[in-house]
């Protein structure tokens, strides 16, 4: 009997421990991986392994996913700025990047404060259009008919005509010293003329417009600048100085406002 249990050892004996299978064997390997199996009196759980954790368990997940308020969602005020927005989401996308669905929500609320956003500058914008438009048809005649002779051009218009008439009141005051600005005022005169015909097409349009800015802000000038006290004024800066710097800003706008 002893020979024969030795020559079959898958048979079980009580004196001989078990030999076990292939399979067997591969099936203790899985058993040990796993947490053991707690048994109690009344419930049996189940072998929970490694194999059962989700990938990117470990992924921290937003807590206010399922907020409505989208403010409170991004954790700002409501009156937070467009920079505070930006800062809230740029902060919550990193501390929670990987996770989708916290990445969905915090998204959806950033984009809903921007329509938002967008809503009301919209609002506001045709609010003062229409409030502008409202003041002007309920002006008087004659504010009506002056301005039917102005227009607002693009911003690098104004921009471009405006460096030039600082440029050439800077040059005046940098040759203060030297002699009068007539050269300046002479070049201002005939780049106000320029600019008026290029709109207007009408030279003889352009020069009327042009010499009456430029007699208009002399004489505004000359009116208005023995008025400075002199403890304001540089030593060096002359009557004729002042005047034709009151003179660019006539001719600035005449040729950049006036239809």
């Amino acid at each position: 009997m002893a020979s024969f249990l030795l020559s079959n050892p898958i048979l079980s004996s009580p004196f001989l421990p078990q030999k076990l299978t292939k399979f067997e064997q591969n099936t203790s390997n899985r058993i040990t991986l796993c947490s053991p199996i707690s048994r109690s009196p009344r419930t049996l759980t189940s072998v929970r392994c490694a194999a059962d954790v989700t990938y990117g368990g470990n992924i921290p997940k937003f807590p206010r996913m399922n907020v409505w308020d989208p403010y409170r969602r991004l954790g700002i005020s409501p009156y937070a700025s467009e920079e505070e927005i930006w800062s809230s989401r740029n902060f919550l996308l990193e501390q929670y990047a990987g996770h989708e669905r916290s990445e969905e929500s915090i998204e959806a609320a950033f984009e809903k404060l921007l329509m938002t956003s967008f809503r009301e500058r919209k609002k506001t914008k045709i609010n003062l259009k229409t409030r502008l438009k409202k003041k002007v048809e309920e002006s008087p005649p004659w504010i009506k008919n002056l301005l039917n002779f102005v227009e607002l051009p693009p911003v690098e218009v104004i921009f471009r005509r405006l460096f030039l008439f600082a440029f050439m009141g800077g040059w005046s005051v940098m040759n203060s010293a030297e002699g009068g600005p007539a050269f300046q005022v002479a070049v201002s005169l005939a780049a106000c003329i320029y600019f008026l015909n290029e709109k207007t097409n009408n030279l003889g349009r352009a020069f009327v417009i042009g010499l009456g800015s430029l007699a208009a802000g002399w004489v505004c000038g000359s009116i208005f600048v023995p008025m400075i006290p002199t403890v304001l004024i540089h030593p060096t800066w002359t009557l004729e100085l002042l005047t034709s710097l009151v003179a660019y800003v006539f001719l600035f706008v005449a040729c950049t406002f006036l239809k």
